[in-house]
């Protein structure tokens, strides 16, 4: 579950050069998620919605007042989660 790490430091990471990190970190996550999608529709499902948050965080990050980036890293962190519990079943 080392994926769940990196993707973490992704979440974090957010923000932190706008020139790269945001197309480069949704194509990370989806590839570190992608050995799990044919789990289950659930996760499939799951990775998905995480992936659309992510790509909302970044947005956020990029987009609005440094207030907003937290909320937004909390929801891609309790995406994140729900995938790693649904694997964990």
């Amino acid at each position: 579950m080392d994926c769940f790490k990196k993707i973490e430091g992704l979440i974090d990471a957010a923000g932190a050069d706008a020139d790269t990190a945001g197309a480069d970190a949704i194509d990370d996550a989806r590839d570190l998620l992608g050995q799990f999608k044919d789990k289950s529709e659930t996760i499939a499902h799951a990775i998905d919605d995480f992936l659309l948050d992510l790509m909302t965080l970044l947005f956020v990050v990029e987009a609005t007042r440094e207030r907003f980036h937290n909320p937004a890293r909390r929801l891609a962190r309790t995406r994140l989660s729900r995938i790693r519990l649904l694997l964990t079943r």
